[in-house]
């Protein structure tokens, strides 16, 4: 009822909303569309690449005298490196992750190491030890930072700026292109996604002596800071990163890249959605060929086209092979295991339901049920016949054979493209469902956020429910409540005027119009408080960001936005504008994905 309501007052708020000039577009954008086109293919990223190689993290900064570790109720003076461990602690004690036993378990273990033989002799108990000094210490620190005057914000904020300009710049064949990350991450504990096995284990300072420099052989080497040296330097052209480095949690590479706004960024961002749209001329042949595998005599080309079947339906990864307690026991599509499915017999008239419960990619939880074709099921039934839970589905199939299937079908196709596909055409359809001309502007950015919801359900982008959920709705809620009452108010007031109206018979004075005019703005705003009620419940589990920006192509929002008057900034912030500034003379009102 309160949607129908809502739906009904703000039908009747009609705003003249600002459409993207095309004056604006052109100086947002000027993408040459034909040079990407031409060049799209070729293996050579660059041929002039000079910078200043990353800025690294500060080195530690000692606690002040007065602020105490406490170990049995003690004091207890630790060594340098142990002590900034302890602080990485203790900044994280107000975090629901540091409650949780795996956290504990490996900052303790990795804690100890960095300790001397004395300290490790002391600190055998991690319940023993406590950081209550440090946390404040470091509350007390941000808040002085926040309460900064006026003049030394500015200066802050100046100094950050002389950083960006001397590192957070490349030249790239002539032109000076904006880096994305020019700073390596600072140490501290690891938290990742879900609950991950190696949460709270020690990511350790980047050092010069890690870093890889990739720039051209005619180019100033940059100057590792005084006494350091590059673990390497190299001129690679076929790549687009200028630094790299080997982090230690996962023992995977970290890169400085341009920034999403620069201009090769745009492109393989261009080239991006352009695969996904070549796909949308083969899928249906696509699908018609996997099902037609699924009668197939021969066991993998079965196996092969129900996994497809999946990832095109479900959006789900391939799953890339992996050492065996290497990381976290993450799975895909490839490496499901009969553990983490479940068949629902048919029942009553219902159809045939798949049920999938396993951690996927950042080891976020996927658990959904999902009503499949019928040979699918039959053939899922075949999969795991004799098998014990922890043996794969898909035995006959393995991550690079399905890519080899994959490009068979279509030159680029991969997981991903039909996961940028569906998610694309799944927001074009939402939202020519859910946008309605004659709502109004708050309705149309409602009916976004749902069609967007839509395509981050689909991939599975999932995040917890925020800590200040409650109280932030609490007091939303309180400011609905307020506006009802002024609401009510303005209408027990504009009522009582019509009745004097009537009984002197006197043509509508201007205090009487000044009464009209309020009721209907008071009316405005409580549509608007009740629709981002609506839009913060329906979102406080679900991550919009993670689609938006890697999965929908942003021709899609832009043309809708200039479809029903909608002005851009209500979809994108600034930086997302500056990151798809291509999009946006790509992009007339009648545009299709």
């Amino acid at each position: 009822m309160l949607l129908l309501w809502l739906r009904a007052l703000c039908r009747r708020f009609q705003h003249v909303s600002c459409r993207v000039s095309s004056r604006q577009v052109s100086r947002v954008a000027k993408a040459n569309r034909a040079g990407w086109e031409e060049t799209s293919k070729s293996s050579v990223k660059w041929r002039q690449l000079e910078h200043k190689g990353p800025n690294f993290t500060p080195a530690y900064e000692p606690l002040p005298d007065g602020v105490h570790f406490l170990y049995d109720g003690k004091p207890l003076k630790l060594s340098l490196a142990a002590e900034e461990v302890a602080t990485f602690y203790g900044k994280m004690l107000h975090l629901e992750c540091t409650s949780k036993e795996v956290f504990r378990r490996n900052f303790f273990s990795d804690w100890r190491k960095e300790m001397t033989a004395e300290e490790r002799r002391l600190i055998t108990h991690l319940d023993k030890c406590d950081f209550t000094e440090i946390h404040k210490h470091f509350l007390e620190r941000a808040e002085a930072r926040r309460t900064l005057p006026r003049e030394q914000k500015q200066k802050l904020k100046e100094e950050a700026e002389k950083l960006q300009q001397e590192f957070g710049y490349c030249v790239l064949d002539g032109h000076r292109e904006k880096i994305g990350n020019f700073k390596t991450e600072p140490p501290g504990l690891f938290r990742g996604r879900g609950d991950h096995p190696k949460m709270g284990m020690l990511k350790r300072r980047v050092m010069p002596e890690d870093v890889i420099i990739n720039c051209s052989r005619d180019s100033k080497i940059p100057e590792p800071p005084a006494g350091h040296q590059w673990k390497e330097v190299r001129s690679d052209n076929t790549v687009m990163w200028l630094a790299a480095w080997m982090e230690n949690i996962q023992n995977s590479f970290k890169y400085v890249i341009l920034n999403p706004s620069s201009k090769p960024k745009g492109e393989m961002d261009w080239q991006k959605y352009e695969v996904a749209r070549r796909l949308k001329g083969v899928v249906d042949k696509i699908r018609a060929q996997y099902q037609a595998d699924w009668k197939s005599p021969e066991m993998k080309k079965r196996q092969l086209a129900v996994a497809l079947y999946f990832i095109d339906k479900l959006a789900l990864r391939t799953g890339n092979e992996k050492e065996e307690g290497e990381t976290a026991d993450t799975v895909g599509c490839c490496s499901l295991r009969v553990e983490h499915i479940r068949l629902h017999v048919p029942a009553g008239g219902q159809g045939h339901v798949v049920e999938l419960d396993f951690l996927g990619k950042d080891s976020i939880r996927y658990k959904n049920h999902v009503t499949v074709e019928k040979l699918v099921f039959q053939n899922l039934q075949h999969f795991m016949e004799d098998k014990d839970p922890r043996d794969d589905l898909f035995d006959a199939l393995t991550t690079s054979s399905l890519n080899k299937h994959l490009q068979d079908l279509m030159e680029g196709l991969t997981a991903k493209v039909f996961r940028t596909y569906n998610a694309s055409v799944t927001l074009q359809e939402q939202l020519r469902v859910l946008t309605h001309a004659e709502d109004s502007l708050t309705c149309k950015v409602l009916a976004y956020n749902r069609a967007n919801r839509a395509v981050a359900v689909l991939c599975n982008h999932q995040r917890a429910v925020p800590k200040t959920f409650e109280k932030s709705m609490q007091t939303l809620q309180k400011k609905i409540e307020i506006k009802k009452a002024q609401v009510a108010e303005a209408q027990v007031e504009l009522q009582k005027a019509e009745t004097d109206l009537r009984m002197r018979g006197d043509s509508k004075p201007k205090s009487f119009l000044q009464k009209q005019q309020r009721l209907l703005k008071l009316e405005e705003q409580l549509a608007r408080l009740c629709a981002k009620a609506t839009d913060k419940e329906e979102n406080k589990q679900v991550a919009l960001g993670t689609a938006k920006l890697n999965y929908l192509d942003p021709r899609i929002s832009i043309a809708w936005c200039k479809r029903f008057g909608v002005p851009v900034e209500k979809i994108y912030n600034k930086t997302q504008r500056e990151r798809f500034a291509w999009a946006f003379n790509q992009a007339g009102e009648d545009f299709e994905f």
